[in-house]
């Protein structure tokens, strides 16, 4: 992945800080505000991010134990998470923060203690610890795009898309997995500008299929916070169209994605 452990976790505080600064004051009706997210509100998106740092911490600290309580959650089908979100919402805004707060905090310490390499269940494939951090800095990066939208906010882009986009590019096969579809067999080369100029790439040099754009529009598609028509993603070759199509970099079934024009990140 070409960062340490270490990097990861300094990066996922940071994610993590930046999250926080924007619900920490909000008055209560600020937390009820309808995000992007179907039914979901500002307090319903802390909500998820924070259940699942519990289970992150028990996928971290008692890996079987955490395989069985997954195989049951997903047992109930694809509506679980948000039967999770509705059974949160008798906790008050204040509750809300505090227990986002001390469950990331619990998680974070639990993934700091872990070797890159070590191997953690999840929602999907298993995971090294490295890609287990990158995993939960995408869903704080996207769920907090979630909550800026609702609240109008244009956040400033960091280089930490790069690990967005490192996942983003790792789940091209998961994305036609999880719909039926073939996994393709060419590889795709991803050329992505890092907020500050630097290019991030990945994929052999010289193939047909090329995505190449700024990383910020990248990082909102493959987490379905935008639609492909609002990006300025240049697509070259069947595959990488066909992958831009059904890209997704988190675990569980498609989303219902953007519709086209609600992208205010890209806005400007």
């Amino acid at each position: 992945m070409g960062v340490t452990m270490s990097e990861l976790i300094a990066d996922l505080r940071a994610e993590t800080a930046e999250l926080t600064a924007m619900i920490e004051s909000l008055d209560p009706a600020g937390w009820e505000l309808p995000t992007p997210a179907e039914g979901w509100a500002v307090r319903d998106q802390i909500s998820h991010l924070a259940w699942f740092d519990d289970a992150a911490t028990g996928a971290a600290a008692d890996p079987g134990g955490f395989r069985a309580a997954r195989d049951a959650l997903l047992a109930r089908g694809d509506g679980a998470v948000h039967e999770l979100v509705l059974a949160s919402r008798g906790l008050t805004p204040r509750q809300v923060l505090e227990w986002f707060g001390a469950a990331r905090a619990r998680m974070t310490e639990a993934l700091a203690g872990l070797d890159a390499k070590d191997r953690l269940p999840w929602y999907g494939p298993d995971m090294s610890a490295a890609s287990f951090v990158t995993a939960r800095l995408m869903e704080t990066w996207a769920h907090g795009q979630d909550i800026a939208d609702a609240l109008g906010i244009v956040r400033v882009p960091t280089v930490r898309l790069r690990h967005v986009a490192t996942l983003g590019v790792r789940a091209m096969p998961y994305g036609f997995a999880m719909r039926g579809l073939p996994i393709p067999a060419g590889p795709v080369r991803v050329e992505l500008t890092l907020p500050g100029g630097t290019v991030w790439a990945a994929g052999p040099i010289g193939v047909p299929d090329v995505v190449r754009g700024p990383a910020l529009d990248f990082c909102l598609l493959v987490t379905q916070r935008c639609h492909r028509d609002d990006t300025a993603l240049e697509v070259t070759g069947e595959t990488a169209d066909a992958w831009m199509e059904v890209a997704q970099a988190f675990a569980g079934p498609p989303g219902k994605g953007r519709a086209p024009g609600h992208a205010p990140a890209l806005a400007g």
